[in-house]
């Protein structure tokens, strides 16, 4: 079973609470900025063969945020030093949307601790002429059905998110969310020239249903990646992870397994 326990950050003076899972090599899931830190099917697979470490993004989950969060790369920073701070190595660095686009500023700065790199459906890049929803200009119900390729995933997703005890922590997370993403939405202008700096084995995992950032966000990912792999999800929309949560962790083992394999 996972455990949750408070990590202070010494080199930041932040707290964030971590959920811990499974055995073997270590994985680091950063998560996205809407179902969050919560421990899903999709971990129990992966600890299955991982020992599965899944943080708490500062600011969210009815947390404060600290004062030095002013953008993505402080978070990028941020989870360098944990991974310092913990002395974890060889690290399969695997993040979803909001936390794709964090694990992305990582691994173009530094992958010393990193072996591998899975991004799903992450944030951060734009791409001329491909549009997708907005997520800042609708209802909090509505930007959480646009999430999801099958309705009955949204309705759960929606139940547990806009709960009224959860009121404190969504209104939180969004706060947080506008200062990182509003402007400019969704992406670093800087990111793109910066990516084939990323020297480890990596998959991009895209929901092919996903509507806030369609799949050619993906192929424009995997081109500015070098060697990067793709592998489109049917039946999923901006959140994989949550919707055919089976299909890509057993995805992302292979990987890390092949990647092994090949060292």
């Amino acid at each position: 079973m996972p455990s949750t326990s408070t990590v202070a950050v010494h080199s930041c003076g932040t707290e964030i609470r971590v959920t811990r899972g499974g055995a073997g090599a270590p994985l680091l899931f950063l998560p996205d900025a809407h179902i969050g830190a919560a421990w899903l099917p999709f971990h129990d697979w992966l600890a299955e063969r991982h020992e599965v470490i899944l943080p708490e993004h500062p600011g969210y989950g009815g947390g404060d945020a600290p004062p030095w969060l002013d953008r993505i790369d402080d978070l990028a920073y941020f989870y360098l030093d944990l991974l310092g701070q913990l002395d974890l190595r060889r690290v399969h660095l695997v993040g979803a949307a909001l936390g794709g686009w964090i694990a992305a500023e990582i691994a173009t700065r530094n992958t010393s601790r990193v072996a591998t790199l899975t991004l799903i459906d992450p944030w951060g890049l734009r791409l001329a002429g491909v549009t997708g929803i907005d997520p800042f200009v609708t209802n909090d119900e509505q930007a959480l059905r646009d999430l999801f390729a099958d309705p009955k995933n949204a309705d759960a997703a929606i139940a547990r998110v806009l709960a009224p005890e959860a009121e404190d922590a969504l209104l939180k997370g969004k706060m947080v969310t506008a200062k990182l993403a509003w402007q400019p939405r969704l992406h670093d202008p800087n990111l793109a020239k910066w990516l084939h700096r990323i020297e480890v084995p990596t998959l991009i995992a895209w929901g092919q249903e996903d509507r806030l950032l369609p799949l050619a966000f993906g192929a424009a990912w995997q081109r500015a990646i070098p060697g990067a792999n793709l592998l489109a999800l049917p039946g999923a929309g901006h959140l994989p992870h949550v919707e055919t949560p089976g299909n890509l962790a057993g995805a992302i083992t292979d990987f890390i397994a092949q990647q092994r394999a090949a060292t």
